[in-house]
């Protein structure tokens, strides 16, 4: 499968410019609530069908590289 580029998509018209995973109207932000809450990926892809597994860790990896990144730019 090929992901989707960019990622993550903001747009004012779509749920008011809040992050979603391209090609979607699944925001990353509940992405990262069910991790937050102890959730697996399995149970986000459950709930979310219309986002990859791919797609999703695509995400969390580019996560980690900004992450990554700003912590030894500081």
């Amino acid at each position: 499968m090929q992901l989707p580029t960019p990622l993550i998509t903001v747009s004012p018209q779509r749920l008011s410019g809040t992050p979603v995973f391209t090609g979607t109207r699944v925001p990353v932000q509940a992405f990262f609530d069910y991790l937050e809450a102890g959730d697996t990926l399995e149970a986000f892809l459950e709930d979310f069908p219309n986002v990859s597994r791919e797609h999703a860790v695509a995400v969390l990896e580019s996560a980690r590289t900004a992450l990554l990144a700003s912590s030894q730019a500081a």
